[in-house]
């Protein structure tokens, strides 16, 4: 018996990305530079000459996007670097924003 008659239809589904977040280091005058490269370096995955290059730019411009992530990984790891700068009593700041 054929399929005679029927009409097959073809579904295309679309993967939509998420949307991006830029994660925003502010320079501020008590910060050591040195925490900012372990910051850099243990929670953004950054490899110390990015991590040392990116801390100079912040140092010299007031601020800098450090990285692009999904809401999810830019606040944990905002979140994880300001709690570190918080137990060392660093007034250091991030901020986030969407891309």
């Amino acid at each position: 018996m054929g399929t005679q008659g029927e009409i097959k239809e073809k579904t295309r589904s679309k993967v939509k990305e998420p949307k991006r977040y830029n994660v925003i280091m502010h320079n501020d005058d008590f910060t050591t530079m040195e925490f900012v490269v372990e910051i850099l370096v243990d929670i953004f995955h950054m490899d110390t000459v990015t991590a040392d290059r990116i801390m100079m730019t912040v140092h010299k411009s007031g601020k800098a996007v450090i990285g692009s992530y999904t809401y999810d990984v830019a606040t944990s790891r905002v979140n994880a670097a300001l709690a570190r700068a918080r137990r060392q009593n660093f007034p250091f700041r991030m901020t986030i924003e969407q891309a």
